[in-house]
């Protein structure tokens, strides 16, 4: 498939580009579908970090098309990963309910990038929904020994089928989606506090993602450097 503009301003900026393969497929409840691949390099060339992403690329109707996947239980050692995809009309849903082992598709490395605060969090704070979940858990495993506690929207009850991976110290509620997300934003604005110490990591729908971190860092004066944020999607 040849690439359009996206590609070449992403790889002007460092991009770098590998070849997944599908190693092996299945369905987690209805909505979703998860594939195990291998990244052709990519884990050995680029490392691994919490929350790590790519840019996929899709055939759109003949036009290629990015979606960016977190990597699920990325391992070095094998080069292999998973990835989740939730099962709704576009060209990536398409592509994974389709997919079968031996398929193929490019992906592209650039932009994703965290590292945890050191000194470590005395405590972490983490809002997603679905679209996040994945990231949440690399969070989650990453600071298995530092206390969290983590909001989670869902727009239907499928989406519960993905487990958040919370041990002793970590406390997970999940919220339902209503009034166009503000919901989520109240429940969460309501219980956070500007806490010593803690680390505030907020990822889901752009509008409620800006809504929480701007409560965060205007009303309750968090700094800057305590505070991690990103859309994943927008609902508009």
């Amino acid at each position: 498939m040849k690439r359009n503009w996206e590609a070449l301003v992403l790889k002007a900026m460092g991009g770098r580009d590998f070849r997944l393969t599908v190693l092996g497929t299945e369905s987690v409840g209805t909505h979703y579908r998860r594939l195990h691949v291998d990244g052709g390099g990519l884990l050995q060339a680029c490392g691994v970090h919490p929350t790590m992403w790519i840019r996929m690329w899709f055939d759109n109707d003949g036009r290629p098309h990015q979606r960016a996947y977190t990597l699920v239980d990325p391992d070095p050692a094998t080069g292999r990963f998973h990835l989740e995809f939730a099962l709704h009309d576009g060209c990536a849903a398409r592509w994974a309910s389709t997919a079968r082992v031996g398929d193929t598709i490019d992906a592209t490395v650039q932009g994703s990038s965290f590292t945890l605060p050191d000194p470590a969090p005395r405590h972490l704070y983490l809002v997603g929904d679905a679209a996040s979940l994945p990231a949440v858990n690399s969070l989650l495993d990453a600071a298995a020994d530092i206390p969290a506690t983590v909001w989670l929207e869902y727009a239907h009850e499928g989406e519960q089928a993905l487990t958040p991976r919370a041990r002793t110290d970590h406390e997970v509620t999940w919220v339902p989606r209503r009034d166009d997300g503000r919901h989520l934003v109240d429940t969460v604005c309501a219980a956070l506090s500007a806490r010593d110490g803690a680390h505030y990591w907020v990822a889901g729908e752009a509008g409620s993602t800006r809504a929480v971190t701007r409560h965060l860092r205007r009303t309750l004066g968090v700094g800057r450097d305590r505070v991690t944020s990103l859309g994943y999607w927008s609902a508009r």
